[in-house]
């Protein structure tokens, strides 16, 4: 009981001595210009719903934020895990294409702004589909078509990485044995590589979504605009508002620490397997 009483509390350790050191050099500096202290900070979490510099509340923007990440990590998780199990069962088409995705690999989804304002604008879904007006105009037009690139962009190559990786280290006797009992290709990718690769796969997933989180500040500054949580971190510091800045960047942390716990809930009791089998 001592045992799993410490196990619990352990990993508290570390943010308390944090916070408690914050505080103090908050108190020693006396400017919330430079360092706002936890009071301040903590106000502006603990009251999620108010109204913050005229911007809507500090949940309502997280929830925007949280809205723009997961349809553009949707639509990069939908297109790199079928293309990186083509590529990972054939060399052919590995071959074909490993060199030209690679060309883009290196460059930071940041780079990729210039380009993206002069491809979309300021359109969004809403353009897309004809809405001009309406709840579902307010809800589409945040869903800006720059914004879900940079996003998409940032989250398309861990997933495709990690998928190919997967597949290609699926080993050789299922798949030739699933040829030999007659497996059809359907069969095979359905019944054998993709299970086989699933938890790379969700490694992947994992680390595509805290990349594509990472992207949503960038997003967000661009032209267009007019919420979210990195939005309102930018706004913030051009008003010298530096608690809402610090808690924008804590809520940041706070929701993609909960979904990374949640991949990580995923991974023990779906592929816990794994450490027995090693």
């Amino acid at each position: 009981m001592i045992r799993s009483g410490g196990a619990l509390f352990a990993p508290m350790v570390v943010p308390f001595i944090f916070l408690v050191l914050w505080n103090v050099v908050a108190v020693q500096v006396g400017n919330d210009l430079i360092l706002p202290g936890l009071r301040e900070v903590g106000t502006l979490l603990f009251h999620p719903g108010t109204d913050v510099i005229s911007m809507g509340s500090m949940a309502g923007n997280v929830a925007v934020s949280l809205v723009r990440v997961l349809v553009g990590y949707s639509l990069a998780v939908v297109v790199a895990i079928p293309l990186g199990l083509i590529m990972g069962a054939s060399k052919r088409i590995y071959g074909l294409l490993n060199m030209f995705l690679g060309l883009f690999r290196p460059i930071p989804p940041l780079a990729w702004v210039p380009l993206v304002l002069a491809w979309f604008g300021v359109a969004s879904f809403a353009t897309l589909v004809g809405i001009e007006e309406g709840q579902w105009y307010i809800w589409l037009n945040n869903l800006k078509l720059s914004m879900l690139f940079i996003i998409f962009i940032g989250a398309f190559y861990p997933v495709l990485s990690n998928t190919i990786y997967g597949v290609s280290n699926v080993p050789k006797i299922l798949v030739e044995s699933s040829r030999v009992l007659g497996a059809s290709e359907r069969d095979l990718f359905v019944k054998v590589l993709l299970p086989a690769a699933a938890p790379s796969i969700v490694t992947g997933m994992r680390v595509g979504l805290g990349v594509a989180w990472m992207c949503l500040v960038s997003a967000e500054m661009l032209p267009g605009s007019l919420s979210g949580v990195g939005y309102l971190i930018t706004h913030a510091y051009t008003v010298a508002r530096t608690d809402v800045v610090v808690a924008g960047m804590v809520s940041i942390g706070l929701v993609g620490a909960f979904m990374d716990w949640g991949f990580r809930v995923v991974e023990a009791r779906c592929f816990g397997w794994q450490r027995l089998s090693r």
